[in-house]
């Protein structure tokens, strides 16, 4: 038992890399979505948040915005899961359990961001803002309120995909327990 535990941390490293791969890829095209949405979210944000150059101020450094923002979150989304993972019997199962829960993290997050922004086309007019817009003087109130809302509410998807991820990953280490 002992062995296999100290096995399968040997993987950590390698599963670690591979969920901010995935959560940097989420973060890049999360972030062409939001520039189609509204450049002006980044060209009068993002831009000047993450500090990028002028010339870098195009849907490539909207998507590097992206991966700078994202990254990480793999990291913190992945260690719940990789310990919950390590009770799942099988190296091959641990590892296809572990990766199924990330892919189920970055969907639940997509699918609560693009919800998000769906009701944010359905319900932001320029008299109907949330309130975390007063204060903002931008050019475009309403596409950055729903570009704004569909970044707020990724952040929410993520832990509400990491409760489901890890649902998910205790359920199939039952399973592998039952199994054996």
């Amino acid at each position: 038992m002992a062995c296999r535990a100290v096995k399968r941390l040997l993987f950590l490293p390698v599963l670690l890399v591979a969920a901010c791969c995935m959560a940097a890829l989420y973060g890049a095209v999360h972030n062409q979505l939001s520039y189609t949405v509204a450049p002006g979210y980044f060209h009068e944000f993002k831009f000047l948040q993450f500090r990028l150059p002028p010339d870098a101020w195009t849907r490539v450094g909207a998507s590097w915005i992206g991966v700078l923002a994202s990254w990480w979150m793999g990291l913190i989304l992945a260690v719940p899961i990789f310990c919950a993972a390590l009770f799942v019997k099988g190296d091959s199962a641990f590892i296809r359990a572990f990766l199924t829960a990330t892919i189920i993290v970055l969907s639940t997050t997509l699918v609560i961001g693009l919800g998000a922004l769906a009701m944010a086309y359905m319900t932001f007019t320029p008299d109907n803002l949330p309130w975390w817009m007063d204060g903002w003087d931008v050019s475009n109130p309403v596409a950055f309120a729903r570009a704004g809302q569909m970044h707020n509410f990724s952040y929410l998807g993520g832990l509400i995909g990491t409760g489901l991820g890890l649902i998910w990953v205790i359920q199939a280490a039952w399973r592998s327990r039952r199994a054996a």
